[in-house]
């Protein structure tokens, strides 16, 4: 654990400031649900909470279901990071930090079509470009809120993202926001 040197104290209400330094620097916005965990050397442990991670195994088992059915590399991301990823080049985005762009994309909440030909790319991942062409972002939305993203990619001009694409991820991320909501 890296200690920080700030202390704050508890208010009347039993509450505790984190100071905006640590918020900026791990995204954590007003609203931002947090989980709390205690150890036995009486340490409280605040983490962000992801409900997309909780369904880790399934959105890892939908992912290769998509890979296996387009031939495409697939991902399912978070707010925060890629979740699960599989297919070629998969190896790049599997738990990495989504990019800003991305992020953006997720919060702007409609399907977004990038191809070799766009003038606009969105990197997945944050701190490097991607070697993909073409790509398909669908956000994820429960219960109105937008938790995520599922992604489909292509490596070559020859992976030509349409109206099947389209459907698949629409389809994948609406059934994926059902699962949250229940």
């Amino acid at each position: 654990m890296k200690a920080t040197g700030i202390v704050r104290r508890i208010d009347d209400l039993g509450r505790v400031v984190i100071p905006k330094e640590i918020r900026k620097t791990l995204k954590i916005k007003e609203g931002t649900p947090l989980e709390i965990f205690t150890d036995r050397e009486g340490q409280i442990i605040l983490k962000k909470y992801s409900p997309i991670g909780e369904l880790n195994n399934f959105a890892e088992e939908y992912a290769e279901a998509l890979v296996q059915t387009t031939g495409l590399t697939a991902c399912i991301t978070d707010r925060d990071v890629v979740v699960a990823a599989a297919g070629s080049g998969s190896r790049e985005l599997d738990g990495k930090e989504i990019s800003m762009e991305l992020d953006e994309v997720i919060s702007g909440r409609e399907t977004r079509l990038i191809n070799g030909s766009s003038r606009e790319d969105v990197s997945v991942t944050l701190g490097h470009k991607d070697s993909f062409t073409g790509k398909m972002i669908q956000p994820i939305l429960c219960a109105s809120d937008a938790i995520g993203s599922v992604i489909l990619l292509g490596k070559s001009d020859k992976n030509v993202l349409g109206e099947k694409e389209r459907a698949l991820v629409k389809t994948a991320a609406s059934f994926l926001g059902r699962q949250m909501e229940q």
